[in-house]
């Protein structure tokens, strides 16, 4: 037996173990590689990777050291007696090795894969080998495999309620948090929306960071479900939340390698919400030249999958192909976007307008749902209560209920991105714009981001202002700088100059 201890280091969802070199219960004479082990003590086994320690004033022989990963895993108290022995490779590799070879998996193969990444029997790199050769290829049987085995068995149950919904956006368009518009005007016209929301994986903000800004995000299912009895609206992290293990351990890995593919992304966005308890659901896939999906012709395939999977499942699905051809809103970063949502909440004149019309149109979308109103109706009804001031009223009880967060400050280092002719903004490269954000630090910081005062077709002259860089260190500020000088992410147009 060794004695349990907490090393306070974070490996980026890997678990990691300890021992000494010269320690009591296992010899690693022939340890020559890598060497997966099981921890046993706990409720549960933990598997780790075991890594060695020749400093005994940082580990004793009789001690095991759980990287902090780990050590909630197995949810002991330092100095409890534990054991290890040695893990047997995980029996579901054997399919991913079949998948790598071109080979077509069944749902019991995808329900082994996914139980063996929730049990974390997996590292990293054999999650990414099955991210990879998933990735080449997946027939519509494979990702409604997938998406059935990440839901898993821990799924919200909603009593008493026949609709719940929730709105989803594919992303790849910097700004757009109709998200929590739309969660407003929902819970004002009564339909109950538990808006399982994600922090960035690949962006500025996800919603999750921008209504951080605004309100405590970490919430349980309890508190949950309390908060849609009283306010039927709430915007929760789903880390938070009891559900879809697999999915989180995998959206990890997805972030470390910049890898996502539309299919995985699919049944992701599928697993969260058939698990959070969700009948009907808004989907909004902004296609454009530089957002995630490219083109209409491949938001129309992706469409057809979702509601494909959502058919066989039994969730409502209503997918919207949107305009991606550029930022939504004007703000781009925590702070920032959470101020575009506030001015559309309190209908402010220099509220951003394209920002309140896609907000409207989803949300009649989701009203739409409620069978007591007719078809075509929704845009109307979301506008009225977006215009009487209920959408706000029903907001600021979300954000008093979750607790209301201290407000965090814009970046103090500031740049002037200017026009260098004068002319038409022709386009604006998402990817490009969301690099120059991410560069200035708003993926970590909620007071970066970048401040756009130009949108496409709008006049420009030389020396006029496209946008601001908020940065919070001068690291970050750096970073951005190099790039913007290369590429401001704007295409002008002499054409129709003035």
């Amino acid at each position: 037996m060794l004695k349990l201890k907490h090393f306070a280091v974070s490996s980026f969802n890997e678990n990691l173990a300890y021992i000494h070199k010269d320690c009591t219960a296992y010899h690693i004479d022939n340890v020559m590689t890598l060497t997966k082990v099981e921890i046993h003590g706990g409720v549960k086994p933990v598997y780790a990777f075991l890594q060695i320690v020749s400093d005994s004033s940082l580990l004793k022989p009789d001690e095991l050291g759980l990287n902090t990963e780990a050590f909630k895993q197995i949810n002991l108290p330092e100095g409890a007696n534990i054991s290890i022995s040695i893990a047997p490779q995980a029996p579901s590799l054997i399919s991913v090795k079949r998948k790598i070879a071109g080979n077509i998996l069944t749902s019991s193969e995808y329900d082994a894969i996914i139980g063996d990444i929730s049990a974390r029997r997996y590292s990293n790199m054999d999650i990414t080998s099955f991210l990879v050769a998933s990735g080449s290829f997946m027939t519509t049987s494979e990702v409604l495999a997938l998406t059935e085995a990440m839901v898993g068995e821990d799924v919200i149950r909603w009593d008493n309620e026949e609709i719940v919904v929730d709105h989803h956006c594919f992303g790849g368009v910097p700004g757009n948090k109709t998200d929590i518009i739309i969660t407003a005007i929902v819970a004002a016209y009564g339909l109950p929306m538990p808006k399982t929301a994600s922090r960035s994986l690949t962006s500025c903000a996800g919603v999750a960071d921008t209504f951080s800004v605004l309100a405590n995000v970490d919430i349980d299912e309890t508190k949950l479900k309390k908060l849609i009895k009283e306010n039927r609206g709430a915007i929760v992290d789903y880390n938070s939340l009891p559900i879809a293990t697999a999915n989180k351990i995998i959206s990890e890995v997805e972030r470390s390698i910049g890898l996502t593919q539309l299919q995985h992304l699919a049944a992701s966005i599928l697993a969260i919400k058939l698990a959070a308890g969700i009948t009907h659901l808004v989907i909004d896939i902004p296609a454009g030249p530089s957002a995630r999906v490219k083109t209409t012709t491949e938001a129309m395939r992706i469409r057809k999958l979702l509601e494909y999977i959502g058919d066989m499942l039994s969730l409502g699905v209503d997918v919207h192909i949107t305009d991606g051809r550029e930022p939504i809103g004007n703000g781009i970063g925590a702070v920032l976007e959470a101020r575009d949502v506030m001015k559309v909440l309190r209908n402010k004149e220099d509220a951003p307008e394209d920002l309140r019309e896609k907000s409207l149109y989803l949300a009649g979308h989701i009203l739409e749902f409620d069978p007591q109103l007719r078809g075509g109706q929704g845009y109307f009804a979301a506008r009225e209560i977006l215009n009487s001031g209920r959408a706000l009223e029903a907001m600021n009880k979300i954000i008093y209920a979750q607790g209301k967060a201290p407000q965090p400050q814009l970046g103090n280092l500031t740049r002037d991105i200017v026009a260098t002719q004068s002319g038409v903004v022709e386009s604006i490269n998402n990817e490009r714009i969301n690099k120059i954000g991410v560069l200035a630090g708003a993926s970590q910081y909620p007071g970066a981001g970048l401040d756009l005062f130009k949108k496409v077709g709008d006049k420009v002259e030389q020396g006029e202002t496209l946008y601001r860089i908020y940065s919070v260190n001068s690291t970050d500020f750096a970073f951005a700088n190099s790039v913007v000088d290369g590429n401001t992410g704007y295409e002008i147009s002499s054409k129709g100059s003035f």
